[in-house]
């Protein structure tokens, strides 16, 4: 494209005069000094400082936001940059229109920022500069770093504690801790006989942890302070706090005996149920009619009651038959409670595992897993006729209403040792020195077995894969002992890999 010069057009002349300093010529201002001059009569940056302290905490890697804020920055961050100009006095004199970071050494203790501002000075000229201010890291220990090395490091602590046979609750909190990193602000975790000890650097912490677990498990906690010192002068006390958390001394694959007034409050629910999941709540089930119920925290607290047989004495059984319930033979009565929609009732016939070809006559038993048993299948189940069972509640009840035999879960008759071995998949622990948690311990490897079975509580879990074994990519390799399906719902719930 050719540029055409509009001649026609008149040309005006810029009026030019003289520097009233150095005599250059330069546009009319109201200065009437050109920008040299100008700038070694004034100075817009005499108010500001070119060079400020920051404060470096080397043991959590903070800087101090004063009056008494630690915060993590990275260096040349935008978070850094703010607490930079905020350091500065006098700035708000000027007008900034630029800041950033000169490259230094990062070993070099020193930050330099290039800062861009602008004023008004003589007759209302505006005058642009750029300086830079050196920022000298100085080292100081913060108090939570302080309080760590003098043994003082905690100022609240949640107690968790159950009293409970087996210790599978502990495994599926652990998890969920870790799920959803509950304990990122924790600064100590001490193993108990009966739990685990939560310490804090500060009460507010401490009271997140608790509200934690009433929403993952049924619990009760207590609120307890100690005055560890008291300043008469500035009236300031230094306590130390502490939760007590107690969790229901209940287990999943439980069998329990219910009040009666518990009972009537659950919708006319049998006394004698099995504990089918745990959640914020107890989830219940009737084996006989199918009847669920959920018993919340306070309800439970309110009308307590114990286990009357825990998974540690499940016996295997064979079923030699078995007959589904039709609907026009099961129980129903005005005001009952909902009904599982995932259960089949159904009348089974068993012989234990141990005296099968000895024993002629089969024990009756009704049950809520008609829909995944068959003819000759292995279920665990308790042997609630031949029990000798210490309960205030149990022995209320009449004894032709209580089952000979409580089914609770099919059982794969998987040898352990192959099964734990073919296992590519492994968790993760809050700490390594927590000897309860130890993978060795023949409780956990259980708790692991049962999560390959249960994909509800597989969901809310974490699932790394192991570095150590090899995937089996040919299904000859897999062990034909193991179940298949299981197997494959493991594998594809691996989400997270070990180097993460």
């Amino acid at each position: 494209m050719e540029y055409i010069e509009n001649f026609d057009m008149p040309t005006q002349n810029k009026t030019m005069i003289l520097c009233c300093e150095c005599g250059a010529q330069i546009e009319p201002n109201p200065a009437n000094m050109c920008v040299s001059c100008l700038r070694l009569k004034v100075d817009i940056t005499e108010g500001i400082p070119k060079q400020v302290t920051l404060q470096f905490c080397k043991g959590c890697e903070r800087y101090l936001q004063p009056p008494m804020d630690w915060i993590h920055a990275a260096l040349e961050s935008r978070e850094l940059l703010q607490l930079c100009l905020k350091k500065l006095k006098g700035l708000h004199r000027v007008k900034l229109v630029d800041a950033g970071f000169i490259w230094t050494e990062p070993h070099s203790k020193r930050l330099k920022v290039k800062l861009t501002v602008h004023a008004e000075v003589i007759g209302g000229t505006v005058l642009q500069q750029v300086f830079v201010v050196d920022y000298i890291i100085n080292l100081q220990m913060c108090d939570d770093c302080h309080r760590t090395e003098a043994k003082d490091y905690w100022r609240a602590s949640v107690q968790v504690r159950q009293k409970a046979i087996n210790k599978r609750t502990f495994y599926y909190l652990e998890q969920l801790i870790l799920k959803h990193k509950a304990h990122e602000q924790t600064v100590g975790i001490k193993p108990i006989h009966e739990g685990l000890d939560f310490f804090y650097s500060n009460e507010a912490a401490a009271r997140k942890m608790v509200d934690f677990l009433v929403s993952v498990i049924p619990c009760r906690y207590q609120h307890s302070k100690k005055l560890i010192s008291h300043d008469i002068h500035s009236n300031i006390y230094n306590y130390k706090f502490t939760y007590s958390v107690e969790i229901v001394p209940i287990s999943k694959d439980s069998v329990v005996c219910l009040p009666k007034r518990l009972t009537h409050q659950l919708g006319g629910l049998s006394s004698i149920c099995l504990v089918y999941r745990m959640t914020n709540s107890i989830h219940l089930i009737d084996v006989s009619s199918g009847q669920i119920a959920e018993v919340s925290s306070t309800a439970f607290w309110r009308y307590p009651f114990n286990c009357i047989c825990n998974p540690n004495q499940l016996i295997e059984y064979i079923v030699m038959d078995i007959d589904i319930v039709k609907d026009k033979h099961k129980k129903i009565f005005p005001g009952q409670g909902s009904i599982s929609t995932k259960h089949v009732i159904a009348d089974v016939w068993l012989v234990k595992a141990a005296e099968l070809g000895i024993v002629e006559n089969p024990v009756h038993s009704r049950t809520h897993l008609g829909h995944i048993l068959k003819p000759g299948d292995s279920v665990l189940g308790y042997a609630l006729g031949n029990s000798n069972i210490n309960d205030d509640n149990f022995e209320k009840l009449n004894g032709d209403t209580v089952p000979d035999v409580i089914l609770v879960k099919k059982y794969y008759g998987v040898d352990k040792a192959a099964r734990r071995r073919a296992r590519m998949w492994k968790l993760k622990h809050i700490a390594d020195d927590i000897v309860s948690m130890n993978t060795d311990n023949n409780e956990y490897n259980d708790f692991l077995d049962e999560l390959e079975e249960d994909p509800e509580m597989r969901q809310n879990i974490n699932i790394f894969r192991d570095s150590k074994k090899q995937i089996p990519v040919d299904t000859d390799e897999i062990d034909p002992s193991i179940p298949q399906i299981t197997l494959e719902e493991m594998l594809d719930d691996l989400v997270i890999d070990d180097d993460e």
